[in-house]
């Protein structure tokens, strides 16, 4: 008799019966679900015809014979690249890359977002950035550095999330008012629930390791309208990451954001009351539809005083955000001013009262 084995609706691992929580529980990505709930998930994937088609399979051997990968004898970082590349550099340490093989065709994104932002925009917004940062070391704004920001794509994992939410709250109704010399106050206080399915889509969450996830959160968001179906043509004149998180590895991060997200939304229809006081909060993610696509990213790395500070650039917006190193002798030489400043200050007011 063949065993029925049900798979995780969020990250596709196996789910197997905790005796203890009465639940069906994911080893890879943690989630839990009641018998209900697998059942529905299941009806609807059936409904869902999920095969290949041929022209998918077509797709990804042909992106396994035309994509190089590159890997950096120094850090270990792993570079895509198309078959024009004759040599590459790693984006993390600025190292020479030797070629290791062909890449996978189960690494091939479904989708990618092309730049908008040219290097000369982008070395222009990193400028003004450095402008704006007093204590920014001189050496950080030299002409070999700003060569160094270098047009990445980064793997990213986009889900789409159905979140089962019940929320129960105490709202209160307070009214105040003077009647003489006394002033009365009359508080109502209302059992409040709000209980729904919750859609969130396009929660990103990138796929390398190496790569700081709130940097990259800082540059969103990405306006995923202008994303295109792959062609290695894109890559032309760019690099692209290796994915080295799966759907599992990253989904704590997309159940954080989608709980957050959809915890936002119900209370947002709580309207009405002075104040809200939350009892119980239950935000269970009972569905995730994935989509693997590349997303544009200006990125730079820079070595100060045997530390890396990263700068990313958001290749679509623009938007920018990065960690700037601090020089001790800029910082030091204003807090004497401040100090030389404060004390005239203090001499002539002293003399002036005196």
């Amino acid at each position: 008799m063949e065993a029925i084995q049900y798979k995780c609706p969020n990250c596709g691992g196996e789910l197997k019966f905790d005796p203890g929580k009465q639940q069906f529980g994911c080893e890879y990505c943690r989630s839990l679900f009641s018998e209900a709930e697998i059942k529905q998930v299941c009806k609807e994937n059936e409904e869902t015809d999920l095969s290949r088609s041929p022209e998918e399979l077509q797709q990804e051997q042909e992106f396994a014979e035309h994509s190089n990968l590159y890997e950096c004898g120094s850090c270990g970082a792993q570079v895509v690249a198309d078959d024009n590349t004759a040599a590459a550099f790693c984006y993390y340490c600025h190292n020479p890359v030797i070629l290791k093989g062909r890449l996978s065709g189960e690494y091939k994104p479904g989708k990618v977002l092309p730049f908008k932002i040219t290097k000369e925009e982008a070395l222009h917004i990193f400028s003004g950035w450095c402008k704006k940062r007093w204590f920014l070391p001189r050496a950080f704004k030299e002409k070999q550095n700003l060569e160094k920001i270098t047009g990445l794509y980064v793997p990213f994992w986009v889900a789409d999330c159905n979140v089962h939410a019940d929320l129960n709250a105490i709202g209160k109704q307070v009214k105040t008012w003077r009647s003489g010399d006394y002033r009365y106050t009359h508080t109502k206080e209302f059992a409040v629930r709000r209980m729904g399915q919750v859609g969130l889509d396009g929660i990103p969450a990138d796929g390398s390791s190496k790569i700081e996830d709130q940097l990259m959160e800082a540059i969103e968001p990405f306006d995923y309208e202008e994303v295109q179906p792959f062609s290695m043509s894109y890559l032309s004149g760019f690099y692209a990451d290796k994915y080295d998180m799966d759907k599992a590895g990253v989904f704590p991060r997309i159940r954080n954001r989608a709980i957050q997200g959809a915890d936002q939304q119900i209370r947002s229809t709580i309207k009405g009351y002075n104040a809200l006081s939350v009892t119980s909060s239950s935000m269970n993610v009972l569905r995730t539809d994935w989509q693997y696509m590349l997303l544009p990213v200006w990125f730079a790395t820079f070595k100060f005083e045997d530390k890396m500070y990263e700068f990313a650039i958001n290749g679509q917006t623009g938007k920018q955000a990065g960690t700037p190193p601090l020089s001790k002798g800029k910082l030091a030489a204003f807090c004497a001013g401040v100090g030389v400043i404060v004390a005239l200050i203090t001499l002539f007011g002293g003399y002036l009262l005196a």
